[in-house]
């Protein structure tokens, strides 16, 4: 932040001893110098507020505080980012839990292995939607001011605060169409969805058109966003969900729907053409054998599951043990589907991506996806929001407004849109 103002200080001796400029140049340079000195006035507060755990549990563990150190640059790649909006996962409330601690820890810090470092306070949140007021000295495509976007790595601070700092290559702008709560419903789902669908399926825009996929759980946040995104590629989808969500997933492009409370699943789409990919948001023994049989065989379908035992494994068995576990649960499971069926087994995750998350901007700003927002809430009622989400059933994604919250930069409060509980998406009038 040092270089910033000194950049300010040039700045504004620039603009005094400058010749003759234009009215143009006045405004631009003006601009530019609060700018700047307004984001370097960050330096002076080092504390924000944040909701955070102290151990792992229930809701119970959640707090705020108004004492949360602000985070700082450490690399020449990262940005500062101001957040406006976070949005919660499934995976928030396993997190709260302990899921992943022992693996995640050690991403965190690599010496933990060594030491007791404890890992609190841990601050929640994957997704983020707000603004960039500080960059590293080697950042060349973002700049301060800038709107962005971006799904957090699990082993960094989350988005539940006022500010929060990530690598350039983890952030992207955000699609000019969408608000910042609209847009903080999509990285987290978005970046999961491309990994499983195009690192793990194998599948992308070019290769689509023949190509017959079943979502298991289709109605949460990952299934109504890959709905989206293989509609807009071309293929057919098949989705299972309970009935009262069948409206949701139709509009966002559906071809077949299947109410699980309506019967055995596995017998309503026995019935119908096999598949050449699965995505399974549900997992369980039951939901792997039965979608597994609904693959073509031996023409290079795959199964692709977001629900593995990894971070389970690593929790209750140690690392070493638990990496070993889960590393001889996939092959055996490949191997055997793999020779009786000629169908690839595969485990689908979260991979934050800024880059991917450009085209998925492109793909908002041309109409072509969608946020599906079930409910939005106020940065005092993160504790709700988590009870929310903590219920299942999704019908879209949770989003907490933070903007509006007492910063360094502002004194003014905000509600958030829709502060009383659900707001139909976009995407579910835009269809209906």
């Amino acid at each position: 932040m040092a270089s910033l103002r000194a950049l300010s200080s040039t700045r504004v001796a620039t603009f005094f001893y400058r010749k003759a400029p234009s009215s143009t140049q006045v405004l631009a340079s003006c601009s530019i110098w609060c700018r700047r000195n307004l984001y370097g006035s960050l330096r002076r507060h080092n504390s924000m507020s944040a909701w955070v755990i102290d151990q792992y549990g229930t809701n119970e563990v959640l707090r705020v505080s108004d004492e949360i150190m602000m985070p700082t640059i450490n690399l020449a790649s990262e940005v500062l980012i101001k957040v406006e909006a976070a949005s919660l996962n499934p995976l928030d409330i396993a997190m709260r839990g302990g899921y992943g601690a022992t693996l995640l820890k050690l991403r965190r810090d690599p010496m933990s292995v060594m030491q007791n470092d404890t890992e609190f306070p841990l601050i929640l949140g994957r997704d983020v939607s707000g603004v960039v007021v500080e960059c590293g000295s080697q950042v060349t495509h973002f700049a301060p001011g800038d709107e962005v976007w971006a799904a957090v790595p699990p082993w960094k601070q989350g988005s539940l605060a006022q500010y929060l700092t990530l690598t350039e290559y983890e952030v992207s702008h955000k699609p000019k169409s969408l608000s910042h709560t609209e847009a903080a419903s999509v990285p987290y789902v978005a970046t999961t969805a491309l990994s499983a669908l195009v690192n793990a399926a194998g599948l992308c825009s070019d290769n689509c058109s023949d190509k017959r996929v079943l979502i298991t759980g289709g109605s949460g946040g990952v299934g109504t966003f890959s709905i989206q995104l293989l509609k807009a590629w071309g293929a057919h989808v098949t989705v299972t969900c309970a009935g009262n969500a069948e409206g949701l997933v139709r509009g966002l492009g559906a071809d077949k729907v299947v109410d699980y409370t309506a019967g055995d699943v596995a017998a309503q789409l026995e019935a119908t053409e096999k598949y050449d990919v699965v995505l399974d948001n549900v997992g369980g023994v039951d939901t792997e054998r039965w979608a597994l049989g609904l693959l073509r065989p031996w023409s290079g379908a795959k199964y692709v599951t977001l629900v593995s035992p990894l971070l389970h494994s690593t929790d209750a068995a140690g690392l070493a043990e638990g990496l070993a576990r889960a590393g001889c649960s996939l092959h055996s499971k490949a191997l055997q589907n793999l020779l009786s069926r000629g169908v690839f087994y595969r485990w689908g995750f979260y991979a934050p991506d800024g880059p991917a998350l450009d085209e998925v901007s492109a793909l908002v700003d041309a109409g072509k996806l969608l946020p599906v927002v079930q409910a939005c809430f106020p940065f005092s009622q993160v504790p709700q929001a988590f009870q929310r989400v903590e219920q299942g059933h999704a019908r879209g994604k949770t989003v907490i407004s933070v903007g509006g919250q007492r910063d360094p930069l502002s004194e003014q409060e905000e509600g958030c849109p829709a502060e009383d509980g659900d707001r139909h998406a976009r995407a579910q009038t835009a269809h209906s």
